[in-house]
């Protein structure tokens, strides 16, 4: 009897679960195709679609998953609410439909609806009297008045927030409003005489428990702009120096800390490597090349990659030639070059060159973009930077019948920089008897060259020209995939001399085109 009762039961919640329905009547509305949509992160997707007639609708509440969704009517017009795995019975009418929404079923919308009315009705009382105080002089009695009053709607909107948090924790309700509130920070401890200890203690109460208010287990809030926004905050310029070294710390300790079998680890990985990879700001895509190199080229305790949700081919693509791009990023030394110049006798060592700074430019003498940069990069160099110590090392193409190409082009434009090639004498020897160009396990015999010098096309990710790096004086790359004006620029600025005058103002082609190869 008992094994019948446990059947039954059991029974009873499969069809439950497969039951779940999301009904939604709207007044007044025509017969029409209307669109159930769902957030995630801060953008909206479709997620089913379905005729309404007679102003009611009916969607599958298994299809979805939990989160903050919404009706999408026609005219661009829709409301949101809460699905969480549970039947939603809502009847509402234009022209407000939250505030004329009449919750029939759902723990969660029961609580959430008066919650988003609430809170819009508070902020429209806050709004008119910040108006009317902005027209007040500070000193003026009126100003305070309207201040307390401000105040005063402040405080009873916290009171009413955190009781539903406190009464309803455990659900998403709960969850989102105490993920909208801002973490209480304490007043900076002082010193006997009343002093500061550390000016910067509120600050940095606030980055490191920027979180507590957020349930980073709870998989449905990544179905919320609200953390969307948090997030995108969190690794803004308010919150952290957007530097390179910096961002990779607090992404990895961020990242680290989620379950990384969870659509929240999935989200906030995506997000921040995407949000790097697309970055305008040079040395950027040292954050990207980390996130992906970490999350998802490495391979977790059961050999697989930790990004889960990526597809073996698509991280065919991003891992491809990985351990090179790490190499090539800012604040790090890039392997040496070791390639013989026009002469096809002497070899050039980029490592044991003495200069301040370093130009290391990739080109090919049948590039069109590099018909015209080289020249320029040539005039730079000898009107300012060969007086100031700063070298040009240019890797030319000049293979095959590139090689007179390449020569020819130097003699034309009075190239004066180094120029150095895989020349056409050097590859061939390389396919012939490579042994004789670099080290090998037990061959102790000194070699000329090395591996990455002879495949400098992949060791230095070349797959357009012209690419251009700045080294500094210990061989480090400072700078990336720069323009000829932001060479000059950045060089004027690092030698102080930002007051001579230009000899290559900006160029709004040549900087787009060089921004691209980023």
């Amino acid at each position: 009897m008992k094994k019948i009762v446990a059947i039954c039961l059991f029974m009873s919640l499969f069809y439950s679960a497969e039951a779940q329905k999301i009904r939604l009547k709207v007044t007044g509305q025509k017969d029409t195709t209307v669109y159930l949509i769902k957030y995630y992160g801060q953008k909206l997707f479709y997620a089913d679609t379905a005729e309404m007639k007679n102003g009611e609708v009916v969607f599958e509440g298994k299809k979805q998953v939990p989160g903050i969704v919404g009706l999408l009517l026609p005219g661009q017009k829709y409301f949101e609410f809460i699905y969480n795995n549970e039947d939603v019975i809502m009847e509402t009418a234009a022209p407000d439909f939250m505030k004329n929404m009449k919750v029939k079923k759902s723990e969660e919308n029961r609580f959430f609806v008066p919650y988003v009315n609430y809170i819009t009705e508070k902020k429209v009382e806050v709004n008119k009297l910040s108006e009317e105080r902005n027209k007040q002089k500070k000193d003026d009695p009126a100003y305070n008045t309207l201040t307390d009053k401000i105040e005063s709607l402040n405080k009873e909107v916290d009171a009413y927030q955190k009781n539903l948090i406190t009464t309803h924790a455990s659900k998403m309700v709960g969850r989102i409003v105490k993920m909208s509130m801002e973490v209480e920070v304490p007043e900076s401890p002082k010193d006997k005489d009343g002093k500061e200890i550390d000016p910067e203690f509120r600050f940095k109460f606030y980055r490191t428990h920027f979180w507590d208010n957020v349930d980073l287990k709870y998989d449905a809030l990544v179905n919320n702009p609200v953390f969307h926004n948090k997030l995108e905050f969190y690794f803004g310029k308010n919150m952290m120096i957007q530097h390179w070294d910096t961002v990779v710390k607090y992404a990895y300790d961020f990242c680290d800390r989620l379950d990384p079998k969870s659509k929240m680890f999935e989200y906030c990985v995506g997000w921040i490597t995407s949000n790097y990879g697309k970055s305008e700001i040079m040395g950027m895509d040292k954050v990207y090349l980390y996130m992906v190199n970490k999350y998802y080229c490495s391979k977790n305790s059961e050999g697989k990659s930790p990004a889960f949700w990526v597809t073996e081919d698509k991280l065919k693509d991003l891992c491809d030639n990985i351990e090179n791009k790490l190499n090539l990023v800012v604040g790090v030394r890039p392997p040496n070059l070791i390639l013989k110049d026009t002469t096809d006798v002497n070899w050039v060592d980029l490592y044991k060159l003495n200069a301040e700074y370093t130009i290391l430019y990739f080109w090919d003498p049948e590039c069109g973009h590099c018909k015209k940069t080289t020249p320029k990069l040539n005039e730079l160099y000898l009107k300012k930077l060969k007086a100031r110590n700063v070298e040009v090392v240019a890797v030319g193409k000049a293979i095959g019948k590139d090689f007179e190409g390449w020569k020819k082009f130097i003699r034309d434009n009075k190239l004066e920089f180094i120029n150095v090639a895989v020349t056409d004498k050097l590859y061939e020897l390389a396919k012939k008897d490579p042994n004789s160009l670099v080290p090998v396990p037990g061959d102790l015999r000194p070699k000329p060259t090395t591996l990455e010098s002879l495949n400098y096309q992949t060791t230095y990710d070349i797959f357009s020209t012209p690419v251009v790096y700045i080294l500094d004086k210990d061989k480090k790359i400072i700078a990336k995939r720069v323009s000829i004006s932001q060479i000059e620029d950045m060089l004027d600025y690092l030698q102080n001399k930002k007051d001579e005058p230009k000899l290559f103002p900006p160029d709004k082609e040549e900087d787009e085109q060089m921004q691209q190869k980023n």
